[in-house]
Parts: C-alpha cells; sequence; structure tokens
C-alpha cells in the first residue's frame, strides 16, 4: 500500500493547511528547545487545523476532485487487490501475443471467496508511468480483462473490476489493433456473464477506456473520484477551444460522484478519510473491502438470470429523460 511517510505531494487548496501544519511543528520544536510550555497554544492551532482540514475537504469544487483523483500517491488497484484479499496471483497475456501493464487482473478470494480481479494500473513514478502507459490500456488490455472475466465466468466467480485511468490508449498502433472492437467486445460480453459484477471508481473514470471493464451489476465510487464521458481539458478543447476553460467544463459535466448518485448512476457512494484516499489507504481499502463483501452478498441472493435482466435493465435507464412542454 501507498503509505504516509514520503515526502508530501501537495496540491494548490492544500497548501494553506500544509503552513499551518509546519507552523505547528515550528512551535512545537521552539519549545522544546527552551523548555517553554506550549500546550493550550498548540492545541488550539491543532484544532484550528482540523477544523480547516474540513472545510477545504467537503467544499471541493469538480476541478478539485480530479486533481485529488490524479494525485500521484492516490491508491492504485494493486495497492487495493493486496489490502483485502486473502490472496493474489496476477494471470499474464490476452493469448493473442499481447500482455498489457496498464491493465492487470488475476485470481484471488476475499474473505474466503474466489474472485477474479482486474483494473487499470498506473505507474508509481515517472518511469512506471511510461511503462504503464499512465493506466491507458491497450486492445490487448481489454482482451486480456475479457479472457480473465470468461475464466471468472466458467468457474462461478464473482468479478471485481477497479476504474482509473484518464482513457483508452489513442496511440495509431491501438487502432491499428483494433481498440474500438476490442472495447465494444467487452461491453457486450459483460452483459452475458452469469457471474455477479462489481466495478468501482477508485480514481480517474475516463471514456470508454473506463467502460471497457465497468458494465456490471452495482457501481461503486470513492467520493474524490470522477467519471466522465471526457475529460475535462479534452471537453474545454472541443466546446470552446480553450483548455483553460476545463474547470468549467468539469462543472457542466457532472462528473463526481454526488452528481453521479444524483443522477442514478452510482450505486454506492464509498467516503474517503479527511484528505483523500492517499492520507489513509489501510482506512480506505477497509471501506472498500466491506462494501465488496455487503454487495456480494446481495447479487448471489438472486439467480443467474435475475441478475443479467437486473444488468441490462440498469444500462437502459441511464440517460432517460423528460421534455416538459414549453
Amino acid at each position: 500500500m501507498v503509505t504516509s511517510e514520503r515526502k508530501p505531494y501537495l496540491l494548490d487548496f492544500e497548501k494553506p493547511l500544509a503552513e499551518l501544519e509546519n507552523r505547528i511543528d515550528q512551535i512545537r520544536e521552539l519549545a522544546t528547545e527552551n523548555g517553554v510550555d506550549v500546550t493550550e497554544q498548540i492545541r488550539q492551532l491543532e484544532s484550528r487545523a482540523l477544523e480547516l482540514r474540513h472545510e477545504i475537504f467537503s467544499n471541493l469544487s469538480p476541478a478539485q476532485k480530479i486533481q485529488l483523483a490524479r494525485h500521484p500517491r492516490r491508491p492504485s488497484t494493486l495497492d487495493y487487490i493486496q489490502a483485502i484479499s486473502d490472496e493474489w496471483m496476477e494471470l499474464h497475456g490476452d493469448r493473442s501475443g499481447s500482455d498489457d501493464p496498464a491493465l492487470v487482473g488475476g485470481v484471488g478470494s476475499i474473505a474466503g471467496r474466489p474472485v477474479v480481479m482486474l483494473g487499470h494500473q498506473k505507474g508509481r513514478d515517472t518511469k512506471d508511468n511510461v511503462v504503464r502507459r499512465f493506466g491507458m490500456a491497450s486492445p490487448g488490455g481489454y482482451r486480456k480483462a475479457m479472457r480473465l472475466m470468461e475464466h471468472a465466468d466458467r468457474f462461478s466467480m464473482p468479478i471485481i473490476t477497479f476504474i482509473d485511468t484518464p482513457g483508452a490508449w489513442a496511440g495509431v498502433e491501438a487502432e491499428q489493433l483494433g481498440q474500438g472492437e476490442a472495447i465494444a467486445y467487452n461491453l457486450r460480453e459483460m452483459f452475458r456473464l452469469d457471474v455477479p459484477i462489481i466495478c468501482t471508481v477508485i480514481g480517474e473514470g475516463g471514456s470508454g477506456g473506463a467502460l471497457g471493464i465497468a458494465v456490471g451489476d452495482r457501481l461503486l465510487m470513492f467520493e474524490h473520484s470522477v467519471y466522465t464521458v471526457a475529460s475535462p481539458e479534452a471537453c474545454a478543447s472541443i466546446l470552446w477551444k480553450d483548455a483553460t476553460k476545463a474547470p468549467q467544463a468539469a462543472e457542466a459535466l457532472k462528473i463526481t460522484a454526488a452528481d453521479l448518485k444524483n443522477l442514478g448512476i452510482l450505486d454506492d457512494l464509498l467516503a474517503e478519510p479527511i484528505g483523500g484516499a492517499h492520507s489513509d489507504p489501510l482506512k480506505t481499502a477497509a471501506t472498500l473491502k466491506q462494501a465488496i463483501l455487503h454487495h456480494l452478498t446481495e447479487l448471489s441472493q438472486m439467480t443467474n438470470s435475475e441478475r443479467r435482466e437486473l444488468r441490462y435493465q440498469k444500462f437502459r435507464r441511464i440517460g432517460v429523460f423528460m421534455e416538459l412542454p414549453a
């Protein structure tokens, strides 16, 4: 798991809080050196720091939530798998000559129950991000995912997916290898699978790259994650020919967990620790594990045909709207 012992990576809106916490540390250090009792002053400042933390993270704009969703220390798919599984074995290859490191998966167990887990994997540093293409999967990645899901269906193992990508890889080679077909095939085939499918947006859910492993019975989402048809930067460039209007696009796109919950797309909004998932990864993972087990219990009580029908109807309802007479 990601730990908090490394040098902190500060986002712009976190800087006032960091300055206050640094001031507290400096006062504590000076008091220790000079033998002065500043317990009451420290208590007041720590209380103010806690209030400020709550104020900041309770009133984040969509653009700020995107920054948190893209935070380099945010727990990744492999972090969550290692934290919530009893055992885990990664499987490689799409059986057509490719193994995409941007999309990982394998077999494991959660609370003693065999499952197949897969998801997008971003890098832990710049070098690793280049290797994993920043979590942007290739056609081989989506074909590997489908191979693992078919394996799960064959052996009656629930499927758990973790979504964290700015979008599918858009390189020329990806198009040559059939990126659109690979994603479309997954969309169709996931509807026919008999086993329970639980999908969680753990960071950034971008476009068809996210949807390629997101057709499930339940959609879970962490509160500071985002799920969107296009990145705000891309949307702003298309609509206004100006990427600097990304914050305005983020507001209009309704991409936050709260927005999607209100729209009926999201099934379960998972709370994050104050400060974001990266501030307490183990607590965040425990929240996710509890939610997965809860939904698995519910889904396991249904028949295969009931789950398939509910899955179909779930996606049929998305985008339904009413036009009021003028």
